[in-house]
């Protein structure tokens, strides 16, 4: 019997019916999905609706009329599980589901596209904080959000301004690769995209370097190898890719890549 036949609305259990007739909002948090009634202050000089927000640790899935919030707990959860266990959105957010509700988790609000867009944000925010970036008096440049290698010579920060950085132990020796297996399709709708941190990290700015791109001619190379990977994937065709892989430079002696440096290999080594 189809799941619609038996249902019945009055069936449901009080936890997962939203408030009717009342503004509130969907929160989701470690414990599960849960509708709340919620009233921002009106004073005075209170501050805006979503810094209200933001200082009792929520956030808004959009700055325009929010009905939906993560907490802070849930969004630093996701991110743990993300990077140490190898959790996907779409596995983190059944979860939710059954710890709402472990008879009834296909009737719980669905949020998981949400969950992906304030993840990213919410990723960005805590590279601004730890960077030390509280508004834009002091705006970003490029490379300001990653850290470089602690352990290269850096004037100013572990080597001495008035050292002789000419002296053989300040040499940075660098490394040069490229992967081939980082392949990304073209966007379905490219004008969508939002560029969060575009060349404030690891990879480069995008339209610096699609200008580049252009203004580059692209010589064929002709190899005597046989078969050598590098050559042959330049001469085939990548309509489908918008890149067929990454390029990267970092330091030699301990690996750490070089901000601002690494690129989208175009055709090959492009």
């Amino acid at each position: 019997m189809d799941e619609v036949e038996w249902e019945d609305i009055d069936n449901i259990p009080l936890h997962l019916r939203p408030p009717l007739g009342s503004k509130y909002l969907t929160i989701v948090n470690i414990t599960g999905v849960h509708f709340m009634l919620v009233q921002a202050c009106q004073c005075v000089n209170a501050e805006s609706y979503h810094m209200q927000l933001f200082c009792s640790k929520l956030c808004p899935s959009t700055f325009t009329r929010p009905s939906t919030m993560f907490t802070f707990a849930v969004l630093d959860d996701f991110l743990r599980d993300n990077v140490e266990c190898g959790t996907s959105g779409r596995n983190y957010y059944n979860k939710l589901h059954w710890m709402t509700s472990s008879v009834f988790p296909h009737l719980v609000a669905d949020r998981y596209q949400e969950l992906l867009q304030v993840a990213q944000q919410w990723q960005v925010l805590k590279l601004l904080k730890w960077s030390g970036f509280h508004d834009k008096t002091h705006w970003l440049t490029e490379g300001d959000l990653a850290l470089f290698c602690v352990a290269c010579p850096q004037p100013g920060i572990n080597v001495s301004p008035a050292a002789d950085l000419d002296h053989w132990k300040y040499t940075r020796t660098l490394v040069m690769d490229g992967n081939f297996k980082a392949e990304h399709m073209h966007e379905r709708h490219p004008d969508d995209q939002v560029w969060l941190m575009d060349g404030r990290s690891f990879m480069v700015a995008n339209p610096r370097y699609q200008e580049y791109l252009k203004a580059t001619p692209h010589i064929m190379e002709k190899s005597t190898c046989n078969n050598h990977k590098a050559i042959s994937q330049a001469s085939m065709s990548w309509g489908k890719l918008n890149s067929t892989g990454v390029g990267a430079m970092a330091c030699a002696q301990h690996g750490c890549f070089y901000l601002h440096s690494v690129v989208d290999f175009q055709k090959g080594e492009r």
